[in-house]
């Protein structure tokens, strides 16, 4: 049978999910020997999504794009748009239609899928197979088309973690956020209130990098039964303002106004401060001269700078799926303790998030990836792109639901419930093969 072949598509794809799903175990077992805790878990996540994933994303970004390929970069921000929009609406109408069979977390879970490290290291270890060589039809080397393929990625993910910042957090149908310390974008209204940083322990589950940012969100709630609850008499705590404006011209804003621009202020992150650098140098001539070609060809950054950076951003693919590992464990002991309240895992909202993210959405994405490179030249002539496109809205929800869960009044039993869905989620993650393989098969046909 040919190396194109089903039978063999299918075991490459199988190797390559295993291989992911090992990475994760890798970082259970750093968790269950005590090399890896939540603290340190937590400080490895932060410069992960603060240093190496800007780092990437400005490589990446920067050496893939240039003028001619814009337009296919553009594609891919529709597309992450438009998924994200679909997901948003999917969970907010069953969440309001059955409150209690689909709680509030219901709609990130649906929403947020792992958009960078697990689709990068999945990208990596197919080109381990060889099977990704049948996407190219040109004399382009395969190296030279998975770059490219984890860039397309990469500029999915920024949207991602961007809505991540800005819409998960008010997702959460709860009360006001609790403020945290220390997020050195803001300041906090009264400066005469003692702040200590919260503690962890062994049993305490892992935080990711963003959760001082979501953990002061003070927003209008997309949910009727928080807004009735605003109206209350509960109180509410001190609201956060960008560093950049003074304290009284803040206040002088109109409450609305203040909330549009904390929203903003949460949408701007490290890592779209990384993919915008990215486009900037790769869509400036010049620049990208600069920073990619050889020295002997004008590169005066490449041998020193861009090397360090890639060096750096390199380091992204695997840590962050080592640390999920070492919150899945945190998570799953802390549910162990007999002081803690373990709930039953709630089948009917974790069977409607595996069939959307494993099922629904493989479903739709291939289909129309598939007619829209058939019959149009809408998304470009890259197979690689539309393999890409097809896998971007799969696979398992991302972990930061469960700092979004952590960050708002949910109790103890609901952040359990989230960590056995993730949990689930992550070990059948595998059966992305056979999405892995729907999705080259399609890409292939659309070349024909």
């Amino acid at each position: 049978m040919s190396s194109s072949g089903l039978l063999p598509s299918f075991l490459a794809a199988i190797q390559a999910s295993v291989s992911v799903l090992l990475v994760i175990l890798y970082g259970v077992l750093t968790a269950r020997f005590k090399l890896l805790d939540s603290s340190n878990g937590k400080a490895i996540s932060m410069i992960c999504v603060k240093v190496f994933l800007p780092a990437l994303l400005l490589t990446k970004i920067g050496s893939e794009l240039h003028l001619e390929s814009a337009g296919r970069y553009v594609v891919v921000l529709v597309w992450a748009f438009i998924c994200h929009i679909i997901s948003f609406l999917i969970g907010i109408i069953v969440h309001l239609s059955f409150p209690k069979q689909f709680p509030d977390w219901i709609t990130p879970a649906i929403m947020f899928n792992n958009t960078t490290s697990y689709p990068l290291l999945l990208i990596q270890s197919l080109d381990e197979t060889g099977i990704l060589s049948n996407l190219i039809v040109t004399d382009e080397a395969t190296k030279d088309a998975i770059e490219r393929a984890k860039s397309y990625f990469l500029v999915f993910s920024t949207i991602s973690s961007c809505l991540t910042f800005a819409v998960g957090p008010r997702l959460m149908d709860s009360e006001h956020a609790p403020d945290t310390p220390d997020d050195k974008d803001f300041e906090n209204d009264e400066d005469d209130i003692d702040e200590e940083e919260p503690s962890t322990n062994e049993n305490t589950t892992l935080l990711s990098d963003a959760r001082e940012r979501m953990a002061s969100v003070v927003s209008v709630s997309f949910f009727p039964s928080r807004r009735e609850r605003e109206n209350s008499a509960t109180p509410t705590p001190r609201e956060r303002r960008p560093s950049v404006f003074p304290k009284r011209r803040w206040l002088a804003f109109h409450p609305r106004v203040r909330w549009i621009l904390l929203f903003l202020f949460d949408f701007l992150n490290a890592p779209l401060l990384g993919a915008v650098v990215g486009a900037i140098i790769g869509l400036v001539p010049a620049l990208h001269r600069a920073f990619f070609n050889d020295t002997s060809e004008g590169g005066i950054f490449s041998a020193w700078l861009t090397a360090s950076l890639k060096t750096v951003g390199g380091l992204f693919v695997p840590l962050p799926l080592i640390v999920a590992g070492v919150s899945l464990f945190m998570s799953y002991r802390a549910a162990k303790n007999p002081d803690a309240k373990a709930g039953k895992t709630p089948v009917l909202a974790t069977s409607f998030v595996l069939v959307v993210r494993f099922v629904l959405w493989p479903a739709v994405s291939i289909a129309v990836i598939y007619a829209l490179a058939k019959k149009t030249d809408i998304i470009s002539d890259d197979p690689m792109l539309w393999f890409t496109l097809m896998l971007m809205p799969t696979g398992p929800p991302a972990m930061k639901l469960i700092t979004m869960v952590q960050v708002s009044d949910a109790d103890e039993e609901d952040e359990h419930k989230i960590a056995k869905i993730l949990t689930i989620s992550y070990i059948i993650s595998p059966i992305l093969a056979l999405t892995v393989v729907g999705a080259m098969k399609a890409s292939q046909a659309a070349i024909q």
